[in-house]
């Protein structure tokens, strides 16, 4: 497979300089429960900084109620939404952003929402949208549904449970991403890992970077979280491989400076770093050979 060395900055999305509020990305994230609940503070906290409006729900409603208390103290920017509304913000939104702090099977036992019925529910209700898949609800999605308006993020074992849902004997992550993705309508896939590998179709990438800093709690969160803002006014392959670039350089960054030890939070600080507008002194800078 060949190495992305570097994402074509050049073909991103770049706010025009007359633009208002809204044009440049509505992010609607989904996830959250009462176990979880920093999970999407992650996730839309790195998207704030790359989109418009980011507005968040959770079929928990006991989660809303505590998004709310966090962002009277100034934790997070974003809107929360009723769970009775997501289909309208559905309907307005660019892109979402479905799983992140979602519960598993396990889940159920105490009382939390039924990830697989909400997911399955809303990707089935609407295919035609832009849906980045994650966590929890990529662990209970029905594997029928996803199609190729998507981008799923799995790590290797998350991987490993869609692969048995389609009762196909493993090969290697090669074939099983090649076949997967053009099985599922070249579907974008983001395999997680040391090495990323990005899949739509035939073509296949690797990503190479990042360090040990970054097995932390909830770097995979800001991850899904870029990976979707990117996604609002960018196509798939280039919003999938550039997040998962910039996801790792951040981390190399902040390694650089102090080792293993930093955590999501300054992972996010670390992103508008290392994806500056095209039209900044810092990108005229850094990225003149850029191709």
């Amino acid at each position: 497979m060949d190495i992305l060395e570097q994402p074509n900055f050049n073909k991103l999305y770049n706010p025009p300089q007359s633009s208002h509020k809204g044009q440049n990305g509505r992010l609607l994230v989904i996830g959250g429960s009462k176990l979880f609940h920093a999970s999407i503070f992650f996730s839309a906290d790195v998207a704030s900084k790359i989109v418009d409006l980011v507005h968040f729900s959770s079929p928990a409603n006991e989660n809303n109620d505590l998004v709310r208390q966090k962002i009277k103290s100034g934790f997070w920017n974003g809107i929360v939404i009723d769970w009775s509304d997501i289909e309208s913000y559905i309907a307005e939104d660019d892109c979402i952003l479905i799983g992140p702090g979602m519960p598993r099977k396990a889940g159920k036992k105490l009382g939390d929402i039924d990830t697989s019925e909400v997911t399955d529910h809303l990707l089935k209700t609407y295919p035609n949208k832009r849906w980045v898949v994650d966590g929890g609800a990529l662990q209970e999605v029905n594997p029928k549904l996803l199609n190729g308006n998507m981008i799923i993020t799995p790590h290797h074992k998350e991987w490993e449970i869609l692969i048995r849902k389609e009762n196909r004997d493993r090969t290697n992550d090669k074939e099983d991403l090649l076949f997967y993705s053009k099985s599922h309508g070249n579907l974008t896939i983001l395999l997680k890992g040391q090495v990323d590998i990005v899949c739509q179709g035939d073509e296949i990438i690797q990503v190479k970077g990042g360090n040990a800093g970054m097995t932390k709690g909830g770097t995979g969160d800001v991850l899904a979280g870029l990976v979707a803002a990117l996604f609002c006014k960018n196509n798939a392959w280039l919003a999938a491989t550039t997040a998962s670039f910039v996801n790792k350089k951040a981390g190399d960054r902040l390694y650089q400076t102090v080792g293993p030890n930093f955590n999501a939070s300054e992972l996010i600080e670390a992103v508008p770093k290392t994806i500056p507008s095209v039209n900044s002194p810092a990108y005229s800078h850094n990225h003149k050979n850029s191709v």
